[in-house]
């Protein structure tokens, strides 16, 4: 085998995994914010971790983009935008039962 084809190898053996580990982290998410919809609350996730968790993301993207990493690109843009949601409906759902307390 040559240089050139294990260096490919190499990378697509990489890329592979960095695929892999960017579904099982991005897809994590997905059941949080399903609950958080069934619930109507997320109550339980503090705004600091949220905002810190975002963050962390959106520097994990920007890390992505300067070194052309596919997987961290395509699993932080994703990620991000769950995080986000649960962002928002935080905010929103605190708001409604912030609400609902001060109309009783």
């Amino acid at each position: 085998m040559t240089l050139a084809v294990f260096a490919f190898h190499n990378m697509a053996i990489m890329d592979a995994t960095g695929f892999a580990a960017a579904i099982c982290t991005t897809v994590a998410y997905v059941p949080q914010l399903l609950h958080v919809i069934r619930l109507r609350s997320a109550r339980e996730l503090s705004y600091p971790m949220l905002s810190l968790l975002s963050i962390g993301l959106a520097l994990w993207l920007v890390y992505g983009i300067f070194e052309h990493s596919m997987p961290l690109i395509a699993s932080n843009s994703v990620t991000l935008a769950l995080s986000v949601s649960i962002f928002i409906l935080k905010i929103y759902f605190d708001g409604l039962h912030r609400k609902q307390k001060e109309n009783q």
